[in-house]
């Protein structure tokens, strides 16, 4: 069976001391969440070290925003795969669309964002979505068709067999608005027929494939209530406690 994943972007959120505060309320509602659910907490850079000390001994991951195209050298201000995994981070989210719209991050980018990720261990979870004059078009099935297959398609099965992937629709991140559960269960159905036929059914039956875009305690039922639904990359909602326990707990 494939996992089940309630992911937390923290996105540039928190100060450090807020940081190791939202990380200690977590520890202590931990054995409240549901047991069949894996946790990722996903906090800026600066916090990873001080957040992985304080969830060291609970079952909780931790996972980093973003890393870089490179292996090493002289790129000043960037933040490597192998930096990232010497924090005892296990996950890192690749291609979110803010990163695409804001800094210009193209999909052979991300790309070679993935093979380093997974080279060093971690599990990339790769986003991918359609902006709203996309979705308004009815292009949003070849937006994200044209995200996956250029961004991952190159990968052996052994490597993609690693990959989460998260739909987030564009128009449905920090609105308020949020994409409906037939809209979600629609688009994950269609990315897993894509790599079932590219990688083939059995490996597509155990991608876990994310919803992000809105959710919070209130929808989080119904959205993770879909077949092909099998978790959720939270934003807002993911700094706010008992908000982000209650869609743990909302499988």
């Amino acid at each position: 069976m494939r996992k089940q994943i309630v992911a937390g972007n923290w996105k540039m959120n928190t100060n450090i001391a807020e940081g190791i505060s939202l990380a200690l309320e977590l520890r202590e509602l931990e054995n409240k969440f549901n047991d069949n659910i894996e946790v990722v907490v996903i906090p800026p850079f600066t916090h990873i070290s001080e957040i992985s000390n304080v969830l060291s001994d609970t079952d909780i991951k931790i996972g980093a925003q973003n890393c870089a195209s490179e292996e090493k050298g002289a790129y000043t201000g960037e933040i490597s795969a192998e930096m990232i995994a010497s924090l005892e981070a296990k996950y890192v989210t690749i291609g979110h669309s803010e990163r695409r719209a804001y800094y210009g991050e193209t999909n052979s980018i991300l790309n070679k964002k993935v093979k380093l990720a997974i080279k060093n261990n971690l599990t990339p979870i790769y986003c991918c979505g359609e902006k709203l004059e996309e979705r308004e078009a009815k292009n949003h099935f070849d937006v994200v068709k044209t995200q996956i297959s250029e961004g991952l398609f190159d990968l052996d099965n052994k490597d993609f067999s690693k990959i989460v992937i998260a739909y987030e629709p564009v128009w449905a991140i920090g609105t308020g608005v949020t994409a409906s559960p037939e809209q979600a269960q629609e688009i994950h159905e269609f990315i897993r027929n894509i790599i079932t036929e590219k990688y083939g059914k059995e490996i597509a039956e155990n991608i876990s494939i994310l919803y992000g875009g809105s959710v919070k305690p209130s929808n989080a039922n119904e959205i993770f209530g879909k077949t092909d639904v099998d978790g959720g990359l939270i934003g807002g909602a993911a700094l706010k406690s008992n908000d982000f326990m209650g869609i743990i707990n909302a499988f």
